[in-house]
């Protein structure tokens, strides 16, 4: 029985998993079957040790702790399925976290570095004024940079000043402040329609040839913008989602509202914040006060 075939169909249907996310998952939950095979075990006879002795194998092999990690995690999500589709009694990676596995803290910009890098597009021309839309769109709301690249057109309502996002479970609503809201209406009245080859076209933004916006070429646009800003920071889409969460939390944003608002289904993934600001605010007094 091909059991990865019918984890990714569990994947695609039940989950609704984002493509890259479905891509990390199955090519982690492959590479284990490899290794099990060439350890004579079948992937519906697995025990804790056996994930025990293949994260061992994967640190003896210099893998990345974020490598270590990120494949428990597929694996968890792997034999989630295989326990719920009856295939195996108990999920043998439930409940084991890798001796090295530290969380790393998310990098954060300044509210200067926000600024800077939010300056960088040149409103003067097509180009500049899609990307300035998308970036502040992206800062104002905390949305995933898969979420973004998923806007329709219909999602955004300008005068009452929000957006709907599709995520992975269900619908959120997201306010914009005012500054999105001017670049994002200048980018949909007159810039979009220009970029339009079809006029059917519903992703809220497209590229320069009109098509909707893919992963890759946001990821283009966003280290573009880092160099031009002088930022020597690693600027990922994910960082001003990061960036979103910490300075609402500084600013006195409750937990509960950051995590509704950034779609987190576990309110635990979205306390890392607060461990974000406690650091930064320890960096402050241990730069500044003279007996430190």
């Amino acid at each position: 029985m091909d059991f990865i075939a019918r984890y990714e169909s569990w994947l695609v249907r039940e989950k609704r998993a984002a493509a890259n996310t479905l891509s990390s998952y199955l090519r982690d939950v492959r590479q284990f079957e490899v290794w099990s095979r060439e350890n004579d075990l079948v992937l519906d006879h697995v025990s804790q040790e056996d994930i025990k002795r293949y994260v061992n194998h994967l640190e003896k092999k210099g893998k990345s702790n974020a490598t270590v990690v990120r494949s428990v995690a597929s694996l968890k999500s792997f034999y989630t399925y295989m326990t719920a589709a009856r295939f195996v009694r108990v999920n043998p990676a439930k409940g084991y976290t890798p001796d090295r596995a530290e969380r790393k803290l998310p990098s954060i910009l300044t509210n200067r570095e926000v600024d800077l890098f939010l300056e960088q597009p040149n409103i003067g021309d097509a180009k500049g004024c899609r990307d300035k839309a998308m970036l502040e769109v992206l800062y104002a709301t905390g949305i995933r940079v898969s979420e973004l690249i998923s806007l329709d057109t219909q999602d955004v309502n300008l005068s009452a000043c929000f957006l709907r996002c599709r995520g992975k479970d269900k619908e959120r609503i997201v306010p914009l402040y005012k500054a999105a809201v001017r670049a994002l209406a200048i980018y949909v009245n007159d810039i979009r329609p220009q970029l339009l080859d079809d006029l059917g076209e519903t992703a809220l933004f497209v590229n320069m040839n009109g098509d909707r916006m893919r992963r890759q070429g946001f990821w283009k646009i966003v280290k573009c913008y880092q160099e031009k800003a002088g930022i020597h920071k690693e600027i990922t889409p994910h960082t001003l989602r990061h960036s979103f969460a910490a300075h609402l939390l500084e600013n006195g944003a409750d937990l509960k509202s950051i995590q509704e608002m950034l779609g987190h289904a576990d309110i635990s993934a979205t306390q890392i914040y607060t461990q974000v600001v406690n650091q930064k605010l320890r960096d402050v007094y241990a730069s500044a006060h003279p007996r430190a």
